[in-house]
């Protein structure tokens, strides 16, 4: 199967909360494709970050503004179960949870899917992709993280650059139409180097928002445009 488009998928994580619609309005004009929305529960990770009001908040102001692009819910909660009908009815359209916070997978998967979702395992620096053996049948997206979850700001885990070529394989294998997600420490200098591992979704947080502190409305223009010119040399 041919490599699938890429998406840049700013994480929201590193946006400005006092002004977070504005700042996902600006990305998305400026080129992004995806919002990347990070959970937290200061229990899977040490961190606590937002919920589904935060995501239906910004749902509606998208709706509202015409901002069209995904929103990609990257659950670290534990247990999973509870809340992926509540961000499914908040405006996800990709819920991807860690196989870790499931007591089962292949339910947890189902359930994303019956709730009108894309679903997706998330696989930490230190997790076997094994899981991935008995339920690609069932997942839209793999996203590897090439940091440990829980902050942003992280340098890139180089290791992860092998886990997408391995998964890139799986995909390839199963003829299915699956989206290779990374998430950490992605930013203009490696993301081509990313991209030749097979990867077509790219998260990135202070790669993007980090970049911009100007107050008008094209901060991310450049960023965006240069991540674009390395994709292609990918």
């Amino acid at each position: 199967m041919s490599k699938k488009e890429n998406w840049i998928a700013p994480s929201i994580l590193s946006a400005d909360f006092a002004q977070l619609g504005k700042d996902v309005k600006d990305v998305i004009a400026s080129g992004a494709d995806v919002v990347h929305f990070d959970v937290m529960d200061n229990h899977y990770v040490p961190n606590l970050t937002i919920g589904p009001l935060v995501c239906e908040s910004l749902k509606n102001f998208m709706d509202k503004e015409g901002v069209k692009a995904p929103i990609d819910v990257h659950l670290m909660v534990k247990p999973v179960d509870r809340i992926i009908p509540d961000f499914a009815s908040a405006g996800a359209d990709y819920i991807t949870f860690h196989p870790e916070a499931s007591e089962h997978v292949d339910r947890s998967l189902q359930l994303i899917q019956a709730e009108g979702c894309k679903a997706g395992l998330v696989f930490n620096p230190a997790t076997s992709l094994n899981y991935l053996e008995h339920v690609m049948d069932k997942i839209d997206m793999i996203l590897i993280m090439s940091v440990n979850p829980g902050f942003g700001g992280q340098a890139f885990i180089p290791q992860a650059l092998e886990k997408l070529k391995a998964v890139r394989q799986m995909i390839d294998a199963s003829g299915r139409d699956i989206r290779l997600e990374i998430d950490g420490g992605v930013k203009v200098e490696n993301i081509a180097e990313v991209a030749a591992a097979g990867c077509d979704t790219f998260v990135s947080g202070s790669g993007i928002f980090g970049k911009a502190n100007a107050a008008d409305a094209n901060r991310y223009d450049t960023v965006i445009q240069q991540m674009r010119e390395e994709l292609a040399k990918a």
